[in-house]
């Protein structure tokens, strides 16, 4: 079938064109897309120098299911996740499920463009009218929320909840510095606050993201100096702030190499940083910043376990503690994409979502 997507290049270029899909073979659901998500990782896939099919924050419609599909049917309505673990493998056997050295996919060449196969990011490619993907990709939503608010928790609000909940165990009582108020960062905080944190300070360089902080939870803000080198002066702030030891725990949600470090400059000794914005570049560290006992975390996805962790979420939305309407500041039109990526850079929105028609 022919599909309308938002393509790059690879090379910077975004467009939206017609692709062709497969029908879904055995273990895979086709899925009539409703919203995607605009995460950094979009902006990031467009100068890989290879073309994909863009997206991975998505929530749609089953229109059908190959053999072997049994927890969704034609009509539900899901969200996707891209922790497609094969449950069989070393990372699975260990419950470690965002790290599966065999995640089940569709193959590529089943999604063309041109007539040559494509690839979609996050094996979803969830900005497209249609997407087919495996079984394991697909949570039902038995909950009453939209598609746009629902299409977020597929990465940055699993990110942000389980950067705190499972990766650095976040305890009651506790102080936490997040830095960059963003979509992850912002359901870092709200997932900080949930856990019992008793103080959570948020850093930012944009004013208006630390106001949509506090609605989400912080406690404290601090506005950072642009030209304040890996946060070292705001570093000074947070321990003035927390008995001039640092804090419990403090994670990194900014996606900028130069602030991969920062969160070990604001934790006390034998504290915990968390680098939660997926930086995968080379950079440069002090190894004093590890001075003494500190333990830095890099987790993937939020170490999700995507049958165990969305039900949670969705639980917590239904009890007013987690906020996901709230967090999508504005939609755009499939064909507005580029538009949406340059907001989200320019940090107007606290999440931008396509809405899919």
């Amino acid at each position: 079938m022919q599909c309308k997507a938002v393509l790059t290049d690879g090379r910077g270029k975004v467009f939206v064109d017609i692709v062709e899909i497969d029908p879904p073979q055995a273990d895979e659901v086709l899925v009539q897309m409703r919203a995607a998500g605009v995460c950094h990782t979009d902006h990031k896939y467009m100068f890989r120098d290879i073309p994909r099919i863009l997206g991975h924050e998505g929530a749609g419609i089953v229109v059908d299911v190959g053999p072997g599909v049994t927890h969704v049917k034609p009509g539900d309505r899901v969200l996707l996740n891209w922790a497609t673990n094969c449950g069989e493998c070393f990372q699975c056997q260990r419950g470690n499920h965002s790290l599966c050295e065999s995640r089940r996919h569709p193959p590529l060449h089943r999604t063309r463009y041109k007539g040559t196969g494509i690839e979609r990011a996050f094996f979803l490619g969830a900005m497209c009218s249609h997407t087919v993907v495996a079984k394991q990709a697909v949570n039902k939503l038995e909950v009453d929320i939209s598609f746009p608010a629902a299409c977020i928790v597929g990465c940055a609000v699993m990110t942000g909840y389980g950067s705190v909940v499972n990766a650095a165990k976040v305890q009651p009582g506790s102080s936490v510095v997040v830095i960059g108020a963003g979509g992850v960062g912002l359901n870092i905080i709200q997932a900080a606050r949930v856990a019992g944190a008793a103080r959570v300070i948020a850093v930012d360089i944009n004013g208006h993201k630390l106001e949509l902080a506090q609605q989400f939870g912080a406690t404290d803000v601090v506005l950072a100096a642009r030209n304040d080198r890996g946060l070292l002066q705001a570093a000074e702030q947070i321990k003035a702030m927390t008995a001039g030891r640092g804090a419990d725990y403090a994670f990194e949600a900014t996606s900028v190499p130069a602030l991969g470090a920062a969160p070990l400059a604001m934790v006390r000794n034998a504290g915990v940083a968390v680098q939660a914005s997926g930086i995968e570049e080379e950079i440069t560290i002090n190894m004093r910043l590890f001075e003494w006992d500190k333990v830095y975390i890099n987790p993937r996805y939020g170490m999700c376990r995507p049958s165990v962790d969305v039900p949670q979420i969705l639980d917590l939305y239904v009890q007013g503690m987690l906020k996901l309407e709230e967090l999508v500041t504005r939609t755009y039109p499939l064909d507005d994409a580029s538009q949406a990526i340059d907001d989200m850079l320019a940090g107007v929105n606290a999440k931008g979502v396509l809405v899919i028609a």
